[in-house]
């Protein structure tokens, strides 16, 4: 702004000389080339070229893959008590979900409810990935799944469904807003691609503040088709952010199949407007997921944005109220038989890591953790009326309310 502003002031200073000066630069500027006087400030200007080669222009473009059976957990650096800890961290989001569903069919839940079952590899793997509690997440209204994998509690986060003050927004949140400070959660948010210049904002937190860290953006599919997307895409490049932004396809849209929303279903290819690389990941495979996003966020501490396409699949409808009837026949039963949390299982016995008896065991005290959670939501009582405004905004007053 100031070389702009200095140019103006001269060609002021020029014009109260009278005719003769002005005539002179304009010779001066004319006879450089460039439109510019040669002692004038120089200011930017595009590198564009308007020249238009009269050649067809081609360009080839690598896009790097991810797919299930790939890796060893040597290949992802996790041993043996770390691939206990992902069983662990999926299939506690498996029985909460199952629960969940329960509960809301019981009334204990209101609202919307979109349940993550089939997911969970990508949650897990993704924040075995990073340094959790360090690096930032943000997550659309599909986040149970996220919050437990970052290490919400069970109890506070069932209770957060119930609507009660023990809740781990106070009851506030419910199912589409899960936070954790501490963990560095920042949501859990209702509305499709808004929170996606959010996290380009947080990346750029990071940046403003000189901190080693990455945030990790996390949407659905039916997401890529909002401005919102490509406009976060599009300044996280410019400003070379630290974003890893991941589109979880779980091949509905709500009831529409990616293939009938999308121009282009090959949405890592989106990735390509924004001189980003891209890549395509499988997340029926929770090692193909640790390594991808890992490798992306290593990426992004340098600088480099980029985009990753984890094609996964939900078990239910979009949300509680879909029966699903969109599906063609025998489809679900099909990508139930690449389940993430079998693939995994099966892998810990092969590699005798884990006896089938001692992985049973670990499910059984799972699905009675979320049992208590159960019972510590219907046991804590709701938040009073005094505590609405309580905790809304940073500041102590609620003069943005009048």
């Amino acid at each position: 702004m100031a070389s702009s502003n200095e140019v103006v002031d001269e060609s002021n200073a020029q014009d109260a000389t009278g005719d003769a000066a002005a005539e002179d630069t304009t010779s001066d500027a004319a006879s450089s080339g460039d439109g510019v006087a040669d002692d004038a400030p120089k200011g930017p200007w595009t590198e564009q070229s308007i020249v238009i080669p009269s050649d067809p222009i081609t360009e080839e473009y690598t896009f790097d893959t991810y797919p299930a059976d790939a890796y060893t957990h040597d290949d992802v650096d996790a041993d043996a008590d770390e691939l206990i800890e992902m069983f662990r961290s999926m299939t506690l989001q498996r029985r909460f979900e199952q629960r969940c569903r329960q509960q809301y069919q019981k009334q204990n839940i209101s609202g919307f409810l979109h349940l993550y079952i089939g997911q969970e590899a990508v949650s897990t793997g993704s924040v075995h990935a990073i340094r959790l509690g360090e690096d930032s997440v943000i997550t659309a209204y599909r986040d149970h799944g996220m919050g437990l994998a970052m290490g919400m509690e069970p109890g506070p986060s069932m209770a957060e469904l119930f609507g009660k003050g023990t809740g781990s927004s106070r009851g506030k949140g419910g199912s589409m807003h899960f936070f954790d400070k501490e963990q560095r959660l920042f949501g859990g948010h209702g509305i499709v691609g808004a929170h996606v210049p959010v996290g380009a904002g947080i990346a750029f937190a990071h940046t403003y503040r000189g901190e080693d860290n990455v945030c990790l953006c996390f949407l659905g599919d039916g997401a890529v088709n909002q401005g919102a997307f490509h406009e976060a895409l599009n300044l996280a490049s410019l400003y070379d952010l630290p974003l890893v932004t991941i589109i979880e396809n779980n091949q509905y849209a709500m009831g529409t199949a990616v293939d009938r929303a999308s121009s282009e279903p090959d949405l890592f290819k989106q990735a390509l407007s924004y001189d980003m690389p891209a890549a395509l990941v499988s997340g029926m495979d929770v090692f193909s997921v640790k390594k991808a996003v890992h490798d992306h966020a290593e990426m992004a501490r340098q600088g480099q944005p980029s985009l990753l396409e984890i094609r996964t699949y939900r078990y239910q409808g979009h949300s509680i109220s879909d029966p699903a009837a969109y599906r063609k026949e025998g489809e679900l039963d099909e990508r139930k038989s690449e389940d993430a949390i079998v693939r995994l299982q099966r892998y810990i016995i092969a590699n005798d890591i884990a006896t089938e008896d001692e992985l049973d065991a670990i499910d059984d005290e799972l699905k009675q953790t979320v049992l208590d959670a159960i019972d510590f939501a219907e046991e804590s009582d709701f938040p009073d009326e005094s505590e609405l405004y309580d905790h809304v905004y940073a500041q102590d007053d609620y003069r943005f309310l009048n």
